[in-house]
């Protein structure tokens, strides 16, 4: 299997099959992680910020994805409101994308890992809009 595709089982036809790449499935896991509440931004490193100063947006931005012959790994990196309870939030974020990503591609979701990259402390969510 490539390095940058998860080829989607079941879905073989005479016509050729379906595969979905690893920015596809990042996309779906960044949006089920900003979802949670508690979640300030994603994380993205230079990239995402360089991107984000062009006016790029960048929906997969502080996730990262290898698929294999288990399933699809999820990394995501996340920047959590001050005040959260940051066992509860990741717990919350690693069911929500399992959920999101296993009902979107119908593959097997072995593990979400959440790496808490910062607190924001500065300014509510609602003024980022």
């Amino acid at each position: 299997m490539g390095d940058d595709v998860l080829k989607i089982n079941g879905l073989e036809t005479a016509l050729g099959q379906l595969k979905v790449t690893n920015e596809v499935i990042a996309i779906l896991a960044g949006i089920a992680a900003m979802e949670e509440d508690g979640v300030y931004a994603m994380s993205g490193g230079i990239t995402g910020e360089l991107a984000q100063a062009l006016g790029i947006k960048n929906l997969s931005k502080g996730v990262k994805i290898e698929t294999d012959e288990e399933g699809i790994h999820v990394n995501i990196y996340v920047i959590v409101e001050l005040g959260v309870r940051i066992p509860e939030v990741a717990w919350s974020i690693q069911e929500k994308v399992k959920k999101m990503v296993e009902k979107m591609t119908g593959s097997k979701v072995v593990e979400v890992n959440i790496h808490v990259q910062g607190v924001n402390i500065y300014k509510p969510k609602e003024d980022l809009k």
